[in-house]
C-alpha cells in the first residue's frame, strides 16, 4: 500500500495556550475544565462529573466507548502555614525538584481573588560557606506575597493553592510553557476527537480531560469505571531524548521532530500498539517507540486495570524539562500525536473487535 500524508486542519494554537494560561492545580482543575468543555461543546456532546473530569463525546450515544484520555492538572502548590511575618509554607502537589522554584512567580488560588507572590530563599550573600553548595530543600523556601501579615491570613487561609505564574512562549515551532505536562495531552484527545468527528466516525468516541492524574492518576481510574470502555489511549508527555544528560539506552530515541511516541510493554495491549505502529506507516505519520518494562505513570496504567482490563495504548509527545515552568514540546510532534489516534479510531473494523493476547 502506497503511504500518504493525512489531511489536517492547522494546530489549532489559540486554544492550547487558552488552555496552558489557565491554574489548574491536582484537585482543582475547573479553570482549564471550562476552557475544555467550551472547545469540545462546538463539536461533541459534553459533560462533567463531580470528581473533575471533563468529557466530550462522538459517534453512537450508546454502546461501549472507545476512550482518550489527557489530564488537565498540573503541577503546584499548597500553603501549609503562615508565620509572624506572614511568610507562607508551602506543600508540593506532584513531584517538584525544589531548585526550580526558587524565584519563581506564584499565583494562589485564594478565596475571592487570586494573588501573586514569589518564593524566596535566602540570598547567597547572607549564606555560611558551607550553604552554598547545598541543593534547595522544600521546607527551606517560602512564598512572600508582599503583603502585611495580617493581610495574609485575613485573605490567604492554610490550604489555599497555587501554580507558578509562567505564560507560554513560541520559539519558532517550539512551544514553552508550564503545565504542558499535560494540558498538552488533554489537547491532544480533544483535537483528535474534532477530527473523528469532522470524519464522520462512526464509533462512539470518548475524550476525557482527567482530574488528578499527578497525584495517583485518580481521576482516570474514576472516568474508566464510569465508561466501561471497549479500548483506550492515554496521551501524555515523554522525555526529548537530545538534551543534555538524557541516557537513550534507558528512555528510547524520541527526538524532537521524531513524532508521537508510542509505549510498547506488558501492561499495554499487543494489538492495540501495532495497530497504531501501522496506521502510522500506512498514513506517513512519523512515530517512535519506547520499551516500556513496567508501568508507565501515565493514565494508561489505570485505564489498562480498569473493570476486567481495558485495552490500553499510550501515546506521547516529546517533552523538555518536564515539571518545570518552562517545558518545551516541538508542534509537529503534537499533530503527529492528534493524526495517529485519529488514524487508529477511523481503522477499527466495525462491530465487534478482537484484542485477545491468544
Amino acid at each position: 500500500m502506497t503511504a500518504s500524508t493525512p489531511k489536517t486542519s492547522p494546530l489549532n494554537t489559540e486554544f492550547l495556550l487558552n488552555l496552558l494560561r489557565e491554574a489548574g492545580p491536582s484537585g482543582y482543575e475547573a479553570r482549564p475544565a471550562r476552557v475544555w468543555l467550551r472547545e469540545a461543546a462546538q463539536f461533541a456532546r459534553t459533560r462533567s462529573d463531580s470528581y473533575g473530569n471533563a468529557y466530550a463525546e462522538v459517534g453512537p450515544e450508546d454502546g461501549q466507548p472507545i476512550v482518550l484520555l489527557g489530564h488537565l492538572d498540573e503541577i503546584g502548590l499548597m500553603v501549609s502555614h503562615i508565620d509572624d511575618q506572614g511568610f507562607l509554607a508551602f506543600l508540593n502537589i506532584g513531584g517538584w525538584d525544589p531548585q526550580v522554584l526558587v524565584g519563581q512567580r506564584i499565583r494562589l488560588l485564594a478565596p475571592g481573588q487570586d494573588i501573586l507572590g514569589v518564593i524566596g530563599k535566602k540570598a547567597i550573600h547572607v549564606m555560611e560557606q558551607e550553604e552554598r553548595t547545598k541543593a534547595s530543600k522544600l521546607e527551606e523556601l517560602w512564598i512572600d506575597t508582599g503583603l502585611s501579615a495580617e493581610e495574609v491570613n485575613q485573605r490567604i487561609p492554610v490550604g489555599t493553592v497555587g501554580v507558578i505564574e509562567q505564560p507560554p512562549l513560541l520559539l519558532g515551532d517550539k512551544l514553552v510553557s508550564k503545565s504542558l505536562d499535560n494540558r498538552v495531552g488533554a489537547f491532544v484527545v480533544l483535537e483528535a476527537l474534532r477530527q473523528l468527528a469532522q470524519q464522520g466516525v462512526k464509533r462512539r468516541v470518548v475524550a476525557v480531560g482527567t482530574a488528578q492524574e499527578e497525584i495517583g492518576l485518580f481521576g482516570a481510574s474514576v472516568s474508566s469505571h464510569a465508561l466501561d470502555p471497549l479500548a483506550g489511549i492515554a496521551v501524555d508527555v515523554t522525555h526529548e531524548t537530545k538534551q543534555p544528560g538524557v541516557n537513550e539506552k534507558k528512555y528510547g530515541k524520541s527526538p524532537f521532530g521524531s513524532g508521537a511516541n508510542l509505549s510498547v510493554g506488558p501492561l499495554f495491549n499487543p494489538k492495540l500498539t501495532d495497530a497504531l505502529q501501522e496506521v502510522g506507516r500506512t498514513k506517513a505519520i512519523p512515530f517512535s517507540v519506547s520499551a516500556t518494562p513496567r508501568h508507565s505513570s501515565t493514565d494508561g496504567d489505570a485505564l489498562a486495570l480498569t473493570r476486567g482490563g481495558v485495552p490500553t495504548g499510550v501515546v506521547s509527545i516529546p517533552n523538555r524539562y518536564m515539571h518545570s515552568p518552562s517545558e518545551m514540546v516541538q508542534l509537529s510532534d503534537v499533530q503527529a500525536c492528534i493524526d495517529i489516534i485519529a488514524a487508529w479510531v477511523m481503522s477499527l473494523p466495525e462491530g465487534e473487535v478482537d484484542f485477545s493476547r491468544h
